[in-house]
């Protein structure tokens, strides 16, 4: 049976902000769309500067749908953060300023898969002692979706009970032969897995309202992860400046209850991550 015949839905999209605790703006931008239910979900970045204001905020409401967002690199060029379990170059984590590194080629060709479970580890347990209860991991910059790491990105799932975000068909998945083959394992099983993948859309201020609303009305059977990255104004344009228009441009769509209308109107059913989180881990026991 589909995820969405056992959901009970016929087309769903998850509506998931990436990249919460990377700054302020993206925390205030995902509290501000997950209390008017234009968002539903989003994933947090444990090593990141702004992580114990999101924590908090998930601590003091339960009803929060939060998962970690897996990281091993840190891509700004002026903005940056380390890893939680080591200090040392022999780990492979670390770049020549003691960051991560910028960009999943370079981790690749320094990794120590140990050393990277290691750190993956110390972030979702950090999490849970910071009052956070995740449902789900998913990967900044596909990092933990290297073939290298695939698998340990499942057995993370099997081991802290939560939903690994691996959609079965996304372009941009490093080496798609083995995560193909990491996917076909979970339907196999009987796992719960997401029928299809839509990313935020870096269009120019004109495009946007079209885009995103011909995205939304093209959206197929199923259940669709939509990864967004909206973030409210303020620091995010000295970050990243290249960035900051598409991401403040999604926040201010989203919050003006657009894409909510044209979701109602597609009779298109947003979800979260935590009824998906009943089914992996009452069908995670039979495996």
């Amino acid at each position: 049976m589909s995820l969405a015949a056992k959901l009970g839905v016929e087309r769903a999209v998850i509506l998931h902000i990436d990249d919460l605790a990377m700054c302020h703006g993206a925390n205030r931008a995902f509290l501000e769309l997950a209390a008017t239910g234009a968002a539903t979900c989003g994933s947090v970045m444990v090593p990141c500067p702004w992580f114990r204001e999101i924590a908090e905020a998930a601590a003091a409401d339960p009803a929060l749908d939060l998962g970690v967002h897996l990281t091993l690199t840190s891509e700004w060029q002026h903005y940056r953060w380390r890893p939680l379990s080591t200090a040392s170059r022999a780990s492979g984590l670390i770049d020549d300023d003691g960051y991560f590194w910028r960009d999943t080629a370079s981790l690749r060709a320094h990794l120590v898969p140990e050393a990277a479970e290691a750190e993956l580890r110390a972030q979702i347990d950090l999490a849970l002692a910071a009052g956070l209860k995740p449902t789900h991991i998913d990967a900044h910059m596909a990092a933990a979706m290297l073939p290298e790491l695939i698998d340990l990105h499942v057995r993370l799932a099997f081991d802290y009970g939560v939903v690994p975000a691996l959609p079965r068909a996304i372009r941009w998945a490093p080496e798609r032969a083995g995560y193909a083959e990491a996917v076909a394992r979970l339907d196999a099983a009987g796992l719960p897995v997401i029928d299809h993948f839509r990313g935020t859309l870096p269009v120019e201020a004109e495009a946007v309202r079209q885009r995103y609303r011909e995205t939304i009305e093209g959206l197929p059977p199923g259940v669709t992860l939509f990864a967004l990255h909206a973030t409210i104004p303020g620091e995010i344009e000295a970050i990243s400046p290249q960035h900051a228009g598409w991401r403040t441009r999604e926040y201010a769509l989203f919050a003006s209850g657009a894409t909510s209308e044209w979701l109602a109107a597609e009779g298109i059913t947003p979800i979260g991550y935590r009824d998906i989180q009943r089914l992996w881990r009452a069908q995670s026991k039979q495996v």
